[in-house]
């Protein structure tokens, strides 16, 4: 005779069923999974407003500075070449006020690096609809999950490749220019198409309910919450101090003085990098390009081309000419600059009436001495080589340029980007580019 307490499969198929139960209520995907009590849509609602201004804000700041660099000028500015109809809004950069880049692009980096606790907050009051199953009920809410996936990837890659560049740590495959641009276009078309969908919602909550009231069918809030440790406005209090922290160790790196010393999160704060009247902020030294006393001494010539041909110039003779002054900031892609700087030099319009353009003069080809790196040659638009501040400067607040400044001569244009303003200039060609 059989044991009687034998299980058959079918009780062991009932057995296991708790356990199963248990085990999927311990997986991310649970509803009960996710116990904070600081989640909720008001809570959601509010990071999402301010990321709706501050992400427009970046993604504007964004094309102007991609503007700046004069892309459909000539090949030798343009790092995206096969953008397309995503260059329709590019226009010939203006050179006033002298210190537009040094405002827009300020504002672009300054503004990426306060919104990181932000955007994080919102990712971390979001990541239950992540794990949400099934992956998608229909397939508009497929959709909808691959456009939050492209949302998500997208903001992670343009802020991490921002932050990398403001670093100077070039750890992503590729140049910066193609993929940080590129990026943003894929990110902010997801980001648009979220945005639509959640900012009346996100009003109507907040309008409602404010942040501490209850939301019917609230997709976010904990079935079982845990006991509180802080309140949702305690919560926004946090992620608003990191972004104050953030914003008084960096912004500084575009001032001088107090504020500069206290800029300890990016390369070109915390302190000068010298003293003196060449003791500003550097890009790039000398050294670190190559350059060398034997390419800048007594051998060094400028070429000037144009109609009237190729014209040799020696530092001694381009002193002699008429020189003109101006207080002209230098401004980076990177975020940092300096506060303006007196410099002294040739105006560009001079040489370019030397090279066979006295009236109109058009757009130059600048080339330096520097063999190899991006950038080592530079197209300026004709509104900028006609402003009577555009110089061949020979000199800095009084003395002559530094090495690491761009001895014997470098450019120096109002409201551009600083990579276009050519150190250790060795040859400028006039005409149509």
């Amino acid at each position: 005779m059989g044991d009687s307490r034998r299980k058959t499969p079918t009780s062991s198929l009932v057995s296991s069923r708790p356990r199963a139960a248990a085990l999927l209520q311990r997986l991310p995907s649970a509803p009960g999974f996710w116990r904070s009590p600081v989640r909720g849509v008001p809570f959601t609602a509010v990071l999402g407003l301010v990321l709706l201004a501050g992400i427009t804000l970046l993604f504007v700041t964004g094309l102007l500075s991609y503007a700046a660099y004069n892309p459909d000028l000539a090949p030798v500015n343009d790092k995206t070449p096969d953008k397309g109809l995503l260059g329709f809004y590019l226009f010939p950069w203006p050179t006033s006020p002298h210190w537009l880049y040094r405002l827009t692009q300020g504002l672009h980096v300054t503004l990426g690096i306060v919104l990181v606790p932000v955007l994080l907050a919102k990712l971390w009051s979001v990541v239950p609809r992540l794990f949400t199953l099934p992956p998608a009920r229909s397939l508009a809410h497929a959709l909808e999950r691959i456009s939050l996936l492209l949302l998500v990837g997208g903001a992670l890659f343009e802020f991490v490749t921002g932050l990398l560049n403001i670093q100077l740590e070039y750890l992503f495959p590729g140049s910066f220019y193609p993929l940080h641009f590129y990026g943003a276009w894929v990110f902010f078309a997801a980001f648009l198409a979220h945005a639509g969908l959640r900012t009346p919602q996100a009003v109507r909550v907040l309008r409602s309910g404010g942040l501490n009231g209850p939301v019917a069918g609230d997709v976010l809030e904990s079935p079982a919450p845990a006991s509180p440790t802080l309140s949702r406005r305690g919560a926004l209090a946090m992620v608003g101090a990191g972004s104050l922290l953030l914003l008084v160790t960096s912004v500084g790196r575009s001032f001088d003085g107090p504020l500069r010393r206290l800029a300890v999160l990016t390369p070109r704060g915390a302190a000068e990098p010298g003293s003196g009247p060449n003791g500003f902020q550097i890009n790039k030294t000398a050294a670190a390009v190559g350059i060398t006393t034997a390419d800048t001494g007594e051998g060094w010539w400028l070429t000037v081309s144009g109609p009237a041909g190729d014209l040799r110039f020696s530092r001694e003779q381009l002193l002699a000419m008429e020189q003109h002054s101006a207080a002209l900031p230098i401004a980076c892609v990177e975020g940092w600059s300096t506060s303006d700087q007196w410099w002294r030099g040739v105006r560009l319009s001079d040489l370019a009436a030397l090279a066979g353009y006295p009236d109109r003069p058009p757009g130059v080809l600048v080339e330096s001495l520097q063999r190899s790196g991006p950038f080592r040659r530079a197209a300026l638009r004709d509104n900028q080589v006609r402003d009577p501040r555009s110089l061949l400067a020979l000199q800095v607040n009084g003395e002559d340029l530094s090495p690491d400044h761009g001895y014997p001569a470098r450019i120096i244009v109002p409201a551009a980007p600083g990579v276009l303003n050519t150190k250790w200039v060795a040859r400028l060609t006039f005409g149509e580019l």
